[in-house]
This record gives C-alpha cells, sequence and structure tokens, in this order.
C-alpha cells in the first residue's frame, strides 16, 4: 500500500511537473511555430496552430538583410570571454573563503549575492560615462567586462558551494607532500571540482549569452551579439511577428542546443551549486 501511494505521488509529481514545463516552454514554442508562418497569418486574430501555409521566406529575408554569422560570433566571444575571464577571478575567491574562511566571509557572500539583485539601471550612468571616456563603447572587452562583473557573484557562490564538498584533509595531505598553493588550486582542487566548474561555466554561458540590458545598451553595430540583431526587427513601422519570431529562433538555437545536451549538469548546477 505504502509502495502504491508512492507512486501515485510519483505520478502526480511527473505530471505536475510536465504541465508547467509546457507552460513555461509554450512562448519558445510559438514562437517558432510563428517564424514559419506569412505575415498575415501571424497576425491573424484566429491563429491556427499547424493547418497554416509553412514558409521559410522570413528566414530567407533575415539572411538577405542582417549578417548573422557577425552577430553569431560577437555573442560567442562575449559570452565565453566572460565566462573563462569570470573563472579565472572566482577559482581563487571561492578557494580563499572555502578553505581559509574568516568572520567577514559569510558577510562578503550575502553583499556578492546581494549585488544581483540591484537593478542594472542603478549603475547605468556612471558605466556608460567610464566606457565613454575609455572608448569601450560597442566593444567586445568592454562587454566581456562587464558581463564577467555582472555574472561574478554567481559564479562564486556557485565555486564556493562546490569547494566546500571537497575534505580539506586531501588539501592537507597534498601540502604535506610539497604542493605550493599553485599546485593545490590547479593540480588537486580543480581536477576534484571539474563537474562543478563545468556546470559553472554552463549556466554562465548561458547567462551571458541571454544578456540584453547591457548589450543593448553599450554596442551598437560593431561589437553587437544576437540580443541587437532581434532588437534590429523593431521598427518605426511596426513590428513585423513573422520575421521577428525567425530572427528570435535564430539566435536562440545556440543556446537551446547547448541547454538540451547539458541539461543534467545545468540542473545539478542550479540545485546543488546556486540554491544550496
Amino acid at each position: 500500500m505504502a509502495r502504491q501511494v508512492t507512486l501515485n505521488r510519483r505520478l502526480i509529481n511527473t505530471g505536475v511537473a510536465w504541465a508547467f514545463g509546457i507552460l513555461i516552454f509554450f512562448p519558445i514554442f510559438w514562437t517558432i511555430l510563428t517564424s514559419f508562418k506569412t505575415e498575415a497569418e501571424a497576425i491573424s486574430l484566429s491563429p491556427s496552430l499547424f493547418d497554416f501555409d509553412w514558409t521559410l521566406e522570413n528566414y530567407q529575408e533575415v539572411n538577405s538583410r542582417s549578417n548573422y554569422p557577425r552577430y553569431f560570433m560577437n555573442s560567442v566571444i562575449i559570452a565565453v570571454g566572460s565566462t573563462l575571464l569570470g573563472l579565472i577571478i572566482a577559482v581563487p575567491a571561492a578557494w580563499s573563503m572555502a578553505f581559509v574562511p574568516s568572520k567577514k566571509t559569510r558577510g562578503i557572500l550575502l553583499w556578492m549575492l546581494s549585488t544581483k539583485m540591484l537593478p542594472p539601471v542603478g549603475v547605468l550612468i556612471p558605466i556608460y560615462l567610464i566606457f565613454r571616456d575609455w572608448g569601450m563603447l560597442d566593444s567586445r572587452t568592454g562587454l566581456v567586462i562587464v558581463l564577467t562583473m555582472v555574472n561574478l557573484p554567481i559564479i562564486v557562490w556557485m565555486l564556493f558551494t562546490y569547494f566546500r564538498e571537497i575534505p580539506g584533509e586531501i588539501l592537507e595531505a597534498a601540502r604535506m607532500d610539497g604542493a605550493g598553493l599553485k599546485s593545490e588550486i590547479l593540480y588537486v582542487l580543480t581536477p576534484m571540482a571539474l563537474p562543478g566548474i563545468a556546470s559553472t561555466l554552463l549556466l554562465n554561458v548561458i547567462l551571458a549569452w541571454n544578456e540584453a540590458f547591457w548589450t543593448l545598451v553599450l554596442t551598437t553595430t560593431k561589437a553587437a551579439p544576437l540580443t541587437q540583431f532581434i532588437a534590429s526587427y523593431s521598427s518605426p513601422e511596426g513590428l513585423f511577428y513573422a520575421k521577428l519570431s525567425a530572427a528570435s529562433t535564430m539566435a536562440i538555437a545556440p543556446v537551446l542546443i547547448l541547454g538540451w545536451f547539458s541539461q543534467k549538469q545545468l540542473v545539478r548546477g542550479l540545485t546543488f551549486g546556486a540554491v544550496k
């Protein structure tokens, strides 16, 4: 009887989880579907789900009108660059707070987390003026620096949680064998925390890829990533929903594929590294 109750609860949980999953994914599904419609069908007051004339003309027009590869490469460089720079800064920081904690460690961690609650527009003016004076507007280097700072609290928190799970005795044994600080981090700690580092890397690539506020404010053409690519289909003449959906689908496709193949690592990173 007890096993039957457990099974029923599991079925209910699975059903609820699928319902939430479908509800969350539906806007993305609808955007993909709209990208294959004509503009007339896209704005129809009685839209059909599958019964319409499928067309690729929106993708053909988007490809002919925009330089998609340039936007794509900018997104890759900015997302990967900011994540790698964040890891270089966060690994030693998380190591020191996990293995050499002080009375202020907890306060520092909470302060770092609180910065994520600050609306980005609150620091827009000083950052914009600094970028203007230093000539970093519309540059990939500037965006890499900004997105590194934006996502650094999450990287440090996730790595700190992973590092805390590593027994301190292992590091002490490495020190007794003569390992210095650099060897300890590179050859002992990093390999043991590799799954956690991989989860952190994947999550931050996705966060940087989806960042819209700073990329729209600090770039125009040269360093514009895919978020600018989508925004370019909003014109004073109005929104062309079918073409906008095609551009959005092309922009989110890489990160959807990445998320699909790395979902196990992402779930582990979100539930273990960020929440715990």
